[in-house]
């Protein structure tokens, strides 16, 4: 029997279980329960603004988006979200999906910590993008009633959520910096560690290699 939390319905399908499974046995109890709330104000937020999607490729997108931010999928030489983005799309291969499905997910995943963009793709890319910006930066509240949040925190529940996501973000970077030039995520290790330096963009082109 499909499982309904503020009227959206999750899958109940082999796929959608084998996706909880496996982030489930990854994800602590912070990082499942936003997975699972990002999935379900993205549908709620689709939902409210005519976007039609595909529940399981959002529901793979949600639950994948920050796979790279745990132990069993973290890299040390790329950004995080290119860890879940690349799981996302080999499991959603494996599973039936085609190329062009598995890549939407896959954009979705690795663009959901770059503004605007993926809100001009396909429904499936920005639908991951919309539930990350509801549940980490809480923008655009209005879009969900007041009965379908507390619906949703009541299944996911969010205790001191602003200062452990962020802990789960410091330490999926803090062993690979470097690969947090260019987005927003050097916020959160400058917040950490006062020894950071960031990279800066107009130092790179002021000392790059090519003469003057």
């Amino acid at each position: 029997m499909s499982e309904v939390i503020a009227g959206i319905t999750i899958p109940d399908t082999d796929l959608v279980h084998e996706a909880t499974s496996l982030v489930r046995d990854v994800a602590d109890d912070t990082l499942f329960n936003h997975s699972r709330r990002v999935f379900l104000w993205g549908a709620l937020k689709s939902a409210a603004r005519g976007l039609d999607i595909d529940l399981e490729l959002a529901y793979v997108g949600g639950l994948f988006h920050d796979l790279g931010l745990t132990s069993a999928y973290a890299t040390t030489d790329q950004r995080f979200e290119l860890d879940g983005a690349e799981a996302a799309r080999q499991f959603l291969l494996e599973h039936g999906r085609s190329e062009q499905e598995a890549r939407n997910v896959w954009l979705a995943i690795a663009l959901h910590t770059t503004p605007e963009i993926p809100l001009r793709l396909a429904p499936e890319v920005a639908v991951v993008t919309l539930g990350v910006e509801t549940d980490v930066l809480g923008l655009d509240l209005d879009e969900i009633t007041d009965a379908q949040r507390a619906e949703v925190v009541a299944a996911h529940p969010r205790p001191d959520f602003k200062n452990k996501i962020l802990h789960a973000f410091y330490e999926g970077m803090v062993n690979r910096p470097d690969t947090t030039f260019g987005t927003m995520n050097d916020d959160v290790l400058a917040h950490f560690d006062s020894s950071f330096r960031r990279k800066d963009f107009v130092e790179i082109i002021e000392n790059n290699a090519w003469p003057e």
